[in-house]
């Protein structure tokens, strides 16, 4: 590791900035995963649109449709795919303790710079957030690496601010992706910004909130190379722009995207945002490939829909 236990939040406030995109995992006819395809994406993520750090084998990933021997492999394929010019967080999400701290410990060894750990589903509502307390601390007793938090209502409930806040006194717990409302999150920003980085996947919300609540870290979702090309690379412009103190510019650019925005989601079925994606990346010029099951493939008529709105949606390819 590139840091002691001690200093696990000091490395993290200092180093786990910009824009930060969680992976798609693409995988072949034959669903096997595609690591040469893995490999270019991330080729193009890094040096042609000039992403931060990537978030690995999670939910956007289709971790669940992996064997724990596929997403090790997922973790090793990262960092080496990242070789040092970008940062990897690896998703240890499981409702199996035993498997979440195997995955801590592989991410650790793999070289991987931090592991992001999803709130369990619990089958039990009494004393929630000893439970979660205890959850966490028992992971970070396990392994030294900077742990990030996520809450989101896929548990069936969502830790609160309050809660939140007692976890960040966990030695190793450096940041959390909080999929919430922006009220709870401007809370936990008030409660904890001294001793975790506080972000959240809306990247519509990404500028308002460097701006108005200095945050440095956006953790994460697929918009930074779904709404960005080699050509057109304004989420990294207004982020930069926002960065360095201009406001308005930033501002300027960020709304310019709005006609991207609107032909991803309005195109995307509620059902199939794996398949949709990686459609899109492939209208990009990226690897898609396939979903596996549960996740259902796009019908031609979506996939017609979607190709006419990418067309006409201004944004400006290679």
């Amino acid at each position: 590791m590139k840091y002691t236990r001690k200093d696990a939040k000091a490395h993290a406030f200092a180093n786990m900035k910009g824009i930060w995109a969680a992976a798609l995992m693409p995988f072949k006819d034959d669903l096997s995963i595609d690591e040469d395809g893995f490999r270019a994406n991330m080729d193009h993520w890094i040096e042609d649109l000039g992403i931060d750090g990537f978030f690995i084998a999670g939910k956007q990933g289709e971790f669940f449709s992996m064997s724990v021997d596929e997403r090790k492999r997922c973790f090793d394929l990262a960092v080496e795919a990242a070789g040092g010019r970008a940062q990897t967080i690896m998703s240890c999400s499981d409702q199996n303790m035993d498997v979440v701290i195997d995955l801590a410990k592989h991410a650790q060894a793999s070289g991987a710079d931090y592991i992001v750990v999803h709130a369990p589903v619990l089958h039990f509502f009494k004393q929630q957030d000893e439970t979660l307390i205890r959850y966490y601390e028992t992971i970070a007793s396990a392994v030294d690496i900077g742990i990030a938090l996520w809450s989101h209502p896929d548990s069936g409930y969502l830790m609160s601010p309050q809660l939140c806040n007692r976890l960040a006194d966990i030695e190793t717990v450096v940041a959390i992706k909080y999929s919430v409302e922006r009220e709870m999150y401007k809370d936990l920003t008030r409660l904890a910004s001294d001793r975790i980085l506080v972000s959240t996947a809306s990247e519509e919300e990404w500028l308002d909130n460097i701006l108005e609540l200095n945050w440095q870290l956006y953790l994460c979702s697929s918009p930074p190379y779904l709404i960005q090309t080699a050509a057109d690379k304004r989420m990294r412009q207004y982020t930069d722009l926002a960065f360095a103190g201009k406001a308005d510019e930033a501002r300027r650019i960020r709304d310019s995207l709005d006609p991207v925005r609107h032909a991803l989601k309005s195109t995307r079925p509620a059902e199939k945002p794996h398949s949709h994606q990686k459609y899109w990346q492939t209208l990009l010029g990226q690897t898609g490939g396939r979903v596996r099951p549960p996740c259902l493939e796009l019908t031609e008529e979506e996939r017609a829909a979607t190709r006419k709105a990418f067309d006409a949606c201004g944004l400006k390819l290679a």
